[in-house]
């Protein structure tokens, strides 16, 4: 299996990362690889900490989705496990994801149970199309299929992702995730939360105008590709209008512009 961990300026939370991955069941069968988003705050250096770890460097923030599509072409295995970098991995929940995988033909993808650093559910499964807002899963004993878990921590099939060519990069920072369980379920497949695979994760980055004005534009973006031209013309309205009345100026500027976490446009 390969494990694709997107990283940025988080270095502390990077190196326990990939200390629990160093611990996963079948670590000699792991490909890891760190795509590093134009950190500042020492990450290259603790991916050096790793020497079985292969290390995309970028030279800005690209966002997650570009980051997302560079570790799954990196990838070698036909499964791939995107990880943020603020997760820690339980031992077995690498093996325990593959083997719900090789189960079932007709999942696509699987993701585990996310948890808080007390072991309790921590917010995880999202709306289509994406609202923002997140509810904590049913810690159950059987794997249960969803619509959209949280991107912290997803595992999906190689040969799904290339059959639409890439995820989506009209995203920047938030919408990857959404784009692609949207696209599974589109082509008729599962995504199974399997609650006996846990991941800790910590959730903790501070909002900024340009994090929420991303957000926004990606939630356009989705509307616009899936429920047609007229949804995505108000979801882009409302993503500039919406920050206006709330008097949150930073945000205009950017949903105006529709720049993205990388300074582009969407």
């Amino acid at each position: 299996m390969s494990v694709a961990v997107v990283s940025h300026n988080r270095a502390d939370r990077l190196r326990k990362c990939l200390e629990s991955l160093e611990r996963a069941e079948g670590r000699e069968r792991l490909q890891l690889i760190v795509v590093e988003n134009g950190s500042r705050d020492g990450s290259a250096k603790v991916v050096e900490e790793f020497p079985d770890v292969q290390h995309i460097r970028l030279p800005k923030n690209f966002g997650l989705t570009k980051a997302m599509n560079l570790g799954w072409r990196a990838a070698d295995a036909e499964y791939v496990l995107f990880l943020h970098e603020d997760t820690e991995v339980e031992a077995g929940a690498v093996a325990l994801l593959a083997d719900a995988l090789d189960a079932d033909a007709t999942v696509a993808a699987v993701c585990p149970l996310l948890v808080d650093e007390a072991g309790n559910p921590a917010p995880q499964l999202g709306s289509l199309p994406p609202d923002g807002e997140w509810e904590p899963a049913e810690a159950g004993t059987e794997p249960v299929a969803v619509d959209y878990p949280r991107g912290a921590a997803v595992m999906a099939r190689v040969f799904l992702i290339k059959a639409v060519r890439q995820i989506d990069e009209r995203y920047g920072q938030f919408g990857g995730d959404a784009d692609l369980a949207a696209q599974i379920l589109r082509a008729g497949k599962k995504i199974l939360l399997i609650p006996a695979a846990r991941v800790r994760h910590f959730g903790d980055r501070p909002a900024e105008a340009l994090v929420h004005a991303d957000f926004l534009l990606g939630r356009a973006v989705f509307e616009g590709k899936y429920r047609g031209f007229v949804a995505g013309l108000r979801a882009r309205l409302a993503a500039i209008f919406g920050p206006l009345v709330r008097l949150q100026l930073g945000e205009v500027r950017y949903t105006i512009s529709g720049q993205k976490i990388d300074g582009t446009q969407a």
